[in-house]
């Protein structure tokens, strides 16, 4: 999750939608959300167009249920600060799902 960036607060997540991005809420003691660290860095670096951010749920709770972000580990995708597309679910994400949802935005 090196090559993510950290969201700490509602100016930085304003800031990083008005980019072309992807936000990937997550949470320490996921387990979903652990399992996709060993091949996050290779889709950050497959999919350089976007600015990758990562939102910790528990630290970000009001802006998560803002958002309707429920499960974890979930991708949303931004571009001018309009949502551009979801990946919202309390499942776990393998890497050719993550990908194929990056393809569609």
């Amino acid at each position: 999750m090196d090559k993510l960036v950290e969201i700490h607060t509602i100016d930085d997540y304003k800031n990083a939608i008005e980019n072309k991005s992807i936000i990937l809420f997550t949470a320490s003691w996921c387990p979903d959300c652990v399992f996709i660290k060993p091949f996050i860095g290779e889709i950050v670096d497959k999919y350089n167009e976007f600015q990758f951010y990562v939102v910790d749920r528990d630290e970000m709770i009001d802006l998560c249920k803002d958002l309707d972000i429920m499960g974890i580990p979930s991708f949303i995708g931004y571009d001018n600060g309009k949502e551009t597309g979801r990946f919202v679910s309390k499942l776990r994400k393998t890497k050719d799902q993550i990908e194929a949802f990056i393809e569609s935005l």
